[in-house]
C-alpha cells in the first residue's frame, strides 16, 4: 500500500525512468507501441493484452464513449523516461493505468529485444500538484520536457510530446475536456504555448541543458 495513497479528482505528476538509466525505447516501432498502450489501457474496461486487442475481432466502443481511469492534461515521452500531469478519475486509477501501460509495455519490450527482467525503475513516481502556482511552472515542464534535456541527435526521432496535439487541437491522449479548461485559462492555444517556451527557457538559463543520464530535478 502507498504511503500517501493517490486521491481521486487531484493532479499527479507521475514519472518514471529506464532502469540502470537505460533507454526504454530503442527505436521508433518501441514508442509507437508505448503510445498505442497510453490509449488503449486508459479504460476502466479490463482488455487483456495489446496483442490480444489487435488481433481481436470485436470491435471496441469509440474513445470517448469509454471511461477513462485518468484524464491526461500533458506528457513527454524521451529515449529513457517518460512524464506525464493527469487527473485520476476513478478510486485507484492511476494505480491500475500504470501497472497495465508499464506490465504490458515490459514484456512486449522484452519479447521483442530478447531480454529479462525489470525495464522501469521501480513501479512510478508521483508528486500531488496541490497549488496553483507550482501548476503553472511544472505543466510547461512536462509539457516540453525534451527542450530540456540534451538529446542526441540520433536519438531525436524517439521523443514524443503533447506540444503536438496542442498545437493541432487534435487531442488523442489529452483529455479533450482538460485540453479545453487548460486553452480556456490561457485564451488559446499559441498563448499556452508562448508560455511554455518562457518556462522552459527560464529552467535552461538556470540549470542548462540536462543530461538524459543526468538526474533532473524538478522545477
Amino acid at each position: 500500500m502507498r504511503k500517501n495513497p493517490l486521491v481521486t479528482s487531484l493532479y499527479y505528476h507521475i514519472y518514471n525512468r529506464g532502469v540502470d538509466k537505460r533507454d526504454i525505447f530503442m527505436n521508433k516501432a518501441d514508442l509507437d507501441r508505448f503510445v498505442l498502450s497510453v490509449k488503449e489501457f486508459n479504460t476502466i474496461d479490463p482488455i487483456g493484452s495489446i496483442k490480444d486487442l489487435m488481433s481481436s475481432d470485436v470491435q471496441r466502443p469509440e474513445r470517448d464513449k469509454l471511461q477513462p481511469l485518468v484524464s491526461i492534461v500533458c506528457y513527454c515521452f524521451n529515449p529513457n523516461h517518460f512524464h506525464f500531469i493527469l487527473k485520476q478519475e476513478v478510486d485507484g486509477g492511476i494505480s491500475e493505468f500504470f501497472k497495465r501501460l508499464l506490465g504490458g509495455y515490459t514484456k512486449y519490450f522484452n519479447l521483442i529485444h530478447n531480454r529479462s527482467g525489470a525495464l522501469f525503475q521501480g513501479r512510478f513516481k508521483s508528486n500531488l500538484i496541490d497549488d496553483d502556482a507550482y501548476f503553472l511552472k511544472i505543466r510547461p515542464y512536462v509539457h516540453l520536457n525534451y527542450l530540456i534535456h540534451e538529446i542526441p541527435k540520433n536519438k531525436s526521432h524517439l521523443v514524443l510530446s503533447s506540444e503536438r496535439e496542442y498545437d493541432t487541437n487534435d487531442f488523442v491522449l489529452v483529455s479533450k475536456k482538460e485540453a479545453g479548461d487548460l486553452l480556456e485559462f490561457y485564451e488559446n492555444n499559441k498563448n499556452f504555448k508562448k508560455e511554455c517556451l518562457d518556462v522552459v527557457a527560464l529552467i535552461r538559463e538556470d540549470r542548462g541543458l540536462t543530461s538524459l543520464l543526468g538526474e533532473d530535478p524538478l522545477p
